[in-house]
């Protein structure tokens, strides 16, 4: 079959999905067929912000350059916002590059397409509380966890200082949502504490002066999940010494703490907001029908009502017909959704027919790391279709290798083992979490 020598891919969003996507058809096709956009100019898994908030992770280490990507794999990459889509020219259209001053360096542009996927993922969702948007830390973006592990450096240090004057006080960390973001950012947190109270804050007590409170709506944590993954979740919290709230409704955020639904008060220094995500708002103005979350509603094809335009990842509602309902937000169904694209666009590419199978999702279980050493987790379809429960350092093992599976995705197996012994190696001489 001959090569279509002018089909465009242009894909926005260089999440977990879309630079999966980018990245195979970019090794297939090259660069005059794939083009990747993204507001950012380096990737990081976003299942891994938590351990960036808490400094566990360094993002300049860590990060994968989308220049660098882009050559490695073979597809164009395009910085900038997405500021609209014109269907009509089938246009994606991006606001200017500027600088930290402010300074415009380059003009709004276009990028045309034949082929648009948007993963432009998800961000948190305040459900309309008042203050939360403005007195609260949400782990959407790389830099919205640098700006949290800065904050908490500075609170640590604070506290530290009072306790060597003689006015000691103890630092309240509020975690609003109990679902796998809030429970690892809780125990990453406890960690962290810990490990930074080695480097020079001497009169820091960590589990006295550090009070970390994990709050939930529902009746337990880890809501969606099983049962018993819940209650070894708690269970091991609570070995932590972190204070589990549960049936607290959140009604407002002040600069001081939290009132739930009752007028009750809870002091917080630090308030982090982790109770429910949505699509980004400007997904509305396509012209493209969507969900009261921001979603692009997509059919099996995972099209959207444009046939020129797919969506994937969180920002897609696509149908989960075996259990009739929607296709979860995680990022496993983000990259069995870019495997399923991937055989799509290149038939598009290639110019053969358009017609295949839709797309099945099949859910692989769930794994939630507790810490840099535990996790709990349960596999599905393992053994004759029934679920598997894992937890302590097996679970978390296997929590590490989906990082590394995404990363073999991207930049190909003998890479992925390249950086992963360097990173193993770098840790013997660096600190255990970041602290500039």
């Amino acid at each position: 079959m001959q090569k279509h020598r002018n089909h465009r891919v242009v894909i926005v969003g260089g999440g977990a999905g879309g630079l999966e996507l980018a990245s195979r058809l970019g090794r297939r096709f090259g660069s005059r067929h794939v083009t990747l956009i993204d507001k950012n100019l380096f990737h990081i898994w976003k299942p891994s912000l938590h351990e960036v908030a808490a400094g566990t992770l360094d993002i300049h280490k860590e990060g994968l350059s989308y220049a660098m990507l882009a050559k490695h794999c073979g597809f164009t990459f395009v910085p900038g916002e997405v500021r609209g889509v014109d269907r009509d020219t089938q246009t994606v259209e991006l606001g200017p590059l500027t600088s930290e001053q402010g300074e415009e360096f380059v003009p709004p542009r276009g990028v045309y397409y034949d082929s648009l996927v948007i993963a432009v993922g998800s961000k948190s969702n305040f459900f309309g509380t008042p203050g939360a948007a403005e007195h609260a830390f949400a782990l959407d973006s790389t830099n919205e966890a640098e700006r949290f592990r800065l904050r908490l450096l500075r609170a640590l240090h604070l506290v530290n200082v009072a306790k060597q004057v003689g006015t000691g006080r103890q630092l309240n960390i509020v975690i609003v949502g109990g679902g796998a973001t809030g429970v690892e950012l809780a125990a990453e947190l406890r960690e962290a504490c810990e490990n930074i109270a080695l480097y020079g804050l001497t009169g820091l007590e960590p589990q006295r002066d550090v009070r970390i409170t994990l709050m939930e709506g529902a009746p337990r944590i880890l809501a969606p999940l099983s049962e018993k993954l819940s209650t070894a979740a708690h269970a091991l919290l609570l070995a932590r010494g972190i204070d589990i709230m549960t049936n607290v409704r959140v009604a407002s955020i002040d600069p001081n703490g939290l009132k739930d639904s009752s007028g009750a008060f809870y002091p917080a220094d630090i308030c982090v907001w982790a109770a429910g995500i949505e699509a980004p708002t400007f997904l509305r103005s396509l012209g493209l029908a969507t969900n009261r979350l921001n979603q692009l509603v997509v059919d099996a094809f995972l099209h959207t009502g444009d046939p020129h335009v797919f969506a994937l990842g969180d920002c897609a509602q696509a149908p989960w017909a075996a259990q009739s309902k929607s296709v979860p937000a995680r990022a496993q169904a983000a990259h069995q959704q870019a495997s399923y694209l991937y055989k799509a666009l290149a038939g598009r590419v290639r110019g053969g027919p358009r017609t295949q199978r839709p797309f099945n999702y099949h859910d692989r279980g769930s794994l939630v790391a507790v810490g840099q050493t535990e996790g709990i987790g349960s596999l599905m379809g393992v053994l004759s279709g029934k679920s598997l429960f894992v937890q302590g350092q097996l679970a978390r093992l296997m929590y590490m290798s989906l990082h590394l599976m995404h990363h073999q995705a991207v930049i190909g197996t003998l890479p992925t083992m390249l950086s992963s012994l360097g990173r193993l190696l770098l840790k013997r001489t660096a600190p255990r979490v970041k602290l500039h």
